[in-house]
């Protein structure tokens, strides 16, 4: 996967912990990233990634082929079950007109599991509502529901469980989905929800909206060590919930009761006594009994990056942890990061010594994109390719045959006539950085054309298919690496034999795909199954190199040269229409379909690309249904998987197509239910925790 990348800062990020409310209705191009809460780590965003802009496409039309909207008021939409309704079981607590329930932690944990096993309402009974449809916001509300004020209105086939943490310090002691009450609650007036729907502006990813919007149909479990404090804001939750549903009953729009709980439990007996249910322990540490997005994204993008040989001796992968047996695997480590140096000059030092010092080597070099063309200069150029024939022979155990060590013995004359000399050992060498492909791109695609003969765009190419590296370049990168392609190969030792008008054609005869390259090849998602945007799609000579033979197309039409589609094969080419990025559009309808498309492919031994305009929202809501499909993982899972593979573009299937996905993970646990006679659906995360946890993520990369 080579992308063109666009440089973006670390920011600090933590997941799941005492980060500000998400509550801001904002887009996600306007919010700021966190501030650190008191004890969370420096977790940094995963460098380089960026949010593109996805087009929601035309005010949709109601037309046949426009979906039902969110139907009105029915009285014989029922909602989901509940442990907790009605409370009768449970001690209730009064204070003036209001009322708590007392819970034990062995009936909130059974409450929690219970919730996870309940099918969720169909999408068209929550949307448009989950969008944000404030009264004020004339364009979000002509865009989804037009003049039906019907549709305005809260659903009620929805019953939902909110936990919240009564300090509101989640970053420790945290259970399963818990929130803090400044997520919920208005900071200035007692006992009141947040106004949460946005007043301006147009968004189909109001993610970070969804904790409340979960919330106010939901009961509320408050808990915590402090009784004093979970009573008090018990008490503030227990007047929101009457304060909204009385404001509903003023309009004529009577909603269901909710109610308020409290657990007085210690969470020392959570941990003891449910330790499914714990996301962090009472020392801040993670469980891993929950699900976590932020550590999900890393440990997929560590399996995705891991090391691997792509020459001689001379490995690519992500940085090591320190004093690690993956450290500890190699002699040299060259970290390419934007402090790094060009100093070939120690390489070769490190090559002519006796080789006696078993002493692990550690060296930089320049990030990709550092070396910023036209401006770099020909010592910088030198460097490159000095830095890379040392490379070569402190991993070859060679020396450059003018560098016999006079006799001594250290050093003598190979068996091949290759103008080198044996020296006395072979070091084994990581090209590394942080992530496994940003910063170590452009060394990578150069050494691997040095030490191979291979031209730049064969370079490029091979290793990402015959080697498997998952990468992107910068277009410096590429425009640098194009001025030294001749060096490259005229001084590699795989092309000694080469003259240089051979080397000259090598280089000039550029493949046809090439010149309608935007910069990127498409992402490796699975081996059978690509994820790209229409440049991809329009760029057949591409994809026929990159062992591509199949074209799923989501909501766009390729355009071809004439002629094209015939030499591709029209059996080939699958697509699916009137699917906008719109939140609006569902896709459920077309999973099965797009699926069994992507399986032909994989059964004839082919990959298929899925793409739609940009490549980050309809396509890749397919990609991640069929990695859910395929892997038997959970949509959460799912998700880090197809976002971690999608490299410096981050995924962003809307809100409605996230929901549907979750709704799709019921279908297929249904499915594997009725094989194996199974125990039903069991979802990881609920909706609002699954929201909270994609907006967590794309906050340090928002403009």
């Amino acid at each position: 996967m080579a992308t063109i990348a666009l440089p973006r800062p670390i920011v600090p990020h933590r997941s799941s912990s005492g980060l500000p409310a998400l509550t801001a209705p904002l887009a996600l191009d306007t919010i700021t990233p966190p501030s650190h809460a008191s004890g969370a780590s420096d977790n940094g965003a995963v460098p380089n990634k960026h949010i593109p802009f996805c087009p929601p496409g035309p005010v949709p039309t109601q037309d046949r082929n426009t979906p039902p909207p969110s139907p009105a008021r029915d009285d014989a939409i029922e909602q989901r079950a509940s442990l907790l309704f009605p409370p009768d079981d449970y001690t209730r607590l009064e204070k003036d007109s209001l009322a708590i329930f007392s819970i034990s932690a062995k009936d909130l944990a059974a409450a929690i599991n219970y919730t996870a096993a309940q099918p969720l309402p169909d999408p068209s009974q929550l949307f448009p509502w989950l969008h944000g449809l404030h009264p004020n916001n004339q364009i979000q509300q002509a865009f989804f529901v037009a003049r039906k004020r019907a549709l305005r209105r809260t659903p009620s086939c929805f019953r939902g469980l909110t936990i919240v943490k009564a300090d509101g310090d989640l970053s420790t002691a945290r259970l399963k989905g818990a929130v803090a009450p400044q997520e919920l609650l208005k900071p200035e007036a007692a006992g009141e929800f947040l106004d949460i729907d946005p007043r301006d502006g147009f968004s189909v990813r109001n993610f970070q909206i969804q904790t409340v919007k979960s919330g106010v149909l939901s009961d509320i479990v408050v808990y915590g060590d402090d009784a004093t404090k979970v009573k008090k804001i018990g008490w503030q939750i227990a007047e929101a919930q009457s304060k909204w549903r009385q404001r509903h009953e003023q309009q004529g729009n009577e909603l269901p009761v909710y109610n308020t709980f409290i657990c007085l439990n210690s969470f020392k007996e959570f941990e003891e006594m449910h330790p499914e249910i714990v996301t962090l322990s009472s020392d801040g540490l993670f469980t891993n009994s929950v699900v976590d997005f932020f550590h999900q994204e890393r440990a997929e993008m560590y399996e995705m990056t891991k090391a691997s040989e792509i020459s001689h001796n001379v490995w690519l992968g992500p940085t090591p942890e320190v004093g690690s047996e993956d450290e500890k695997d190699f002699d040299i480590l060259i970290e390419c990061s934007d402090l790094g140096r060009l100093n070939p000059a120690l390489l070769q030092t490190i090559a002519e010594s006796s080789g006696g010092d078993s002493k692990r080597i550690y060296l930089d070099f320049p990030s990709s994109g550092s070396i910023l063309p036209p401006t770099w200069s020909h010592a910088e150029a030198d460097g490159i390719l000095d830095t890379c024939k040392w490379i070569w022979h402190l991993s070859h155990g060679t020396l450059p045959a003018k560098c016999d060590m006079d006799g001594d013995g250290d050093s003598h004359m190979s068996d091949e006539s290759d103008g080198t000399v044996e020296a006395s050992r072979q070091y084994k060498i990581l090209l590394h950085c942080t992530d496994g492909y940003t910063e170590s791109t452009m060394l990578g695609i150069a050494y691997y054309s040095y030490s191979t003969g291979q031209a730049v765009p064969e370079a490029w190419l091979k290793l990402h298919t015959e080697k498997k590296r998952n990468f992107f370049a910068y277009p410096t990168d590429v425009a640098l690496l194009t001025s030294l392609a001749t060096r490259l190969l005229s001084e590699s030792p795989a092309c000694a034999s080469k003259s240089l008008s051979e080397i000259t054609t090598l280089v000039q005869n550029e493949p046809r795909w090439l010149a309608s390259l935007d910069g990127s090849f498409p992402s490796r998602v699975l081996d059978y199954m690509y994820l790209g945007n229409l440049g991809h799609a329009n760029n057949p000579d591409l994809l026929k190199a990159m062992g591509i033979r199949q074209i799923l197309s989501v909501g766009e039409t390729t355009m071809w040269r004439e002629g094209e589609l015939e030499k591709w094969g029209a059996e080939n080419v699958q697509l699916v229409q009137n699917v906008q990025d719109n939140g609006i559009d569902p896709l459920t309808t077309e999973f099965e379909r797009c699926l069994e498309f992507i399986d032909r492919g994989r059964r004839n031994g082919t990959a298929t690309l899925v793409h739609c305009r940009v490549g980050v929202s309809r396509s890749a809501t397919i990609c991640i249904a069929e990695v859910m499909r395929a892997m038997d993982l959970s949509f959460p899972r799912a998700y880090c998987f197809v976002r971690a593979r999608r490299l410096n573009v981050i995924i962003q299937p809307h809100l409605r197509f996230a929901y549907e996905l979750l709704k799709w993970e019921e279908k297929l646990q249904r499915s594997a239910e009725k094989k194996s006679e199974g125990t039903g659906i069991k979802r990881e995360l609920e909706w609002a925790d699954i929201a909270r946890e994609i907006a967590l993520m794309n906050r340090p990369y928002a403009r």
